[in-house]
């Protein structure tokens, strides 16, 4: 290893983070998974993946789910990339691979027989003995009482086939009662949530959430980190931007909101000579109670801004400018 590699290695292991109450130490920047077996091939994920974890970073989300919304697709191609990935550079030891469960179109919700065996077809996909998050991608409050829910959950953990638990897309009454079912019959509690958390959507967050996570120590990884790319700054009017989700992001240059944190991400990148996707992250990474914001590469050049986040601390006085010009 050159000592250029060394000082970076270095540096990157000193910039992990704790997540919650767990033992995992991650990077202050997850890679989202959603785009392996979608808009990027297996070549090209791979090539991701390598860069990724070049640059220090241990810390993949994927779904049991993603991407079955492809027609021609299933759900799993990309625990399946990830699988392959781990598989041909034989660095499972070396990587947190977090999943979900409740979209896939197999194991629909979360009954607890669904729960467990999408585990395992989760864990044949992946190639491994164990997952190190399992999330609740989505709550099914309509019909599963919490009780059942945890107690799949701590099943899977009693196994050894999943390390610790987390949620995302659920309500804080919800959350809540999970944690407290936990706590109480010493089972298995969330130690992560990943809600839906931006410069530009901050009150699916920003209140109750926010506030059960820091009471109960949880660590927050938000998704749609950058407003499905907004936030990079890529979107201006008058200018197309030639991607799948395109529609969805470019909706916030309607808004005085938009505006108003594209100028102010556009203002505080020139100063600190960072890119404005690296901006718009070390906000988040800034916030209370979050630990490695989400987001996605498609290609290997999209990557190095995003892993600038943990070289990127904003000042006080940065981080109160980019929240008065998203409230």
């Amino acid at each position: 290893m050159t000592s250029s590699a060394s000082a970076s290695s270095a540096s990157s292991s000193s910039a992990r983070r704790k997540l919650g109450s767990s033992d995992l130490e991650v990077f202050p920047l997850s890679l989202g998974g959603n785009v392996f077996g979608w808009t990027a091939d297996e070549a090209t994920s791979f090539a991701v993946l390598d860069a990724y974890a070049a640059g220090g970073g241990n810390f993949i989300d994927t779904a049991d789910s993603y991407s079955a919304w492809i027609e021609g697709n299933h759900g799993g191609e990309s625990e399946t990339i990830i699988g392959k990935w781990v598989k041909a550079r034989g660095n499972r030891d070396d990587v947190i691979i977090a999943t979900k469960v409740a979209r896939h179109p197999d194991f629909r919700g979360l009954r607890g027989a669904t729960i467990k065996a999408a585990a395992d077809a989760s864990l044949k996909r992946l190639g491994t003995d164990h997952i190190d998050l399992y999330y609740t991608h989505f709550d099914d409050d309509e019909t599963i009482p919490v009780e059942e829910i945890i107690g799949a959950l701590d099943e899977l953990v009693r196994a050894g086939k999943v390390r610790h638990i987390a949620a995302s897309n659920i309500s804080p009454e919800r959350l809540q009662e999970s944690l407290d079912l936990s706590d109480r019959e010493g089972l298995a509690r969330y130690v992560a949530l990943q809600p839906h958390y931006n410069l530009v959507s901050r009150d699916t967050y920003e209140g109750a959430r926010q506030d059960i996570a820091s009471r109960a120590g949880l660590g927050a990884v938000p998704y749609y980190a950058l407003a499905a790319g907004f936030l990079t700054g890529k979107y201006r009017p008058g200018t197309a931007v030639d991607s799948p989700r395109a529609a969805g992001a470019g909706k916030h240059l309607e808004t005085e909101r938009g505006r108003n944190v594209l100028t102010a991400l556009d203002e505080i990148a020139q100063e600190r000579g960072a890119e404005i996707a690296t901006v718009a992250l070390a906000w988040l990474a800034a916030q209370p109670t979050v630990t490695a914001p989400i987001a996605s590469a498609r290609t290997v050049e999209q990557l190095p801004a995003l892993l600038a986040v943990a070289d990127l601390a904003l000042t006080d006085a940065e981080v109160g400018r980019l929240t008065a010009a998203s409230a």
